[in-house]
């Protein structure tokens, strides 16, 4: 068994423990928490496709190491080194899309928070309505 076959096994092992760990902590939480929102459950889906990410990252440079060995070869030419690249490249426009979808739906909860500048105009005349009414009581 060669240098990188070792070490890319034992990466390989740890990475595979530590995904299925987090996959059943997630699970734990989609299962305990019904009132997850869609929001968290995008977080936790972006979170495991970084995971992934990772391993396709771990993958692509044992891959490029071995390649190295042959100084005439380029790497970027290698088909297996190709499609790692093109899986990377997915799972980061996936991403992309639920932290956009996750983005828009904060935003969408601090518009809908802040009050619109006529009932802001509404609760000042109140406001005002309500110390004219005591200094008139209190001066009878």
């Amino acid at each position: 068994m060669g240098f990188w076959s070792k070490l890319k096994k034992d990466i390989k092992k740890g990475i595979d423990e530590g995904l299925e760990a987090l996959k059943e902590s997630t699970e734990a939480i989609k299962h305990k928490a019904e009132d997850v929102t869609d929001e968290m459950k995008k977080k936790i889906k972006a979170f495991e496709l970084k995971q992934k990410i990772q391993v396709q990252l771990t993958e692509l440079g044992g891959r490029v190491y071995e390649l190295t060995s042959d100084k005439r070869k380029n790497p970027l030419l290698d088909e297996k080194v190709k499609k790692i690249i093109e899986k990377i490249n997915k799972m980061d426009d996936q991403i992309k899309k639920l932290e956009a979808k996750v983005k828009k739906t904060v935003t969408k909860k601090t518009k809908a928070k802040k009050p619109s500048k006529r009932k802001a105009k509404v609760a000042a005349k109140a406001k005002t309505a309500k110390k004219t009414t005591r200094k008139a009581k209190a001066s009878k």
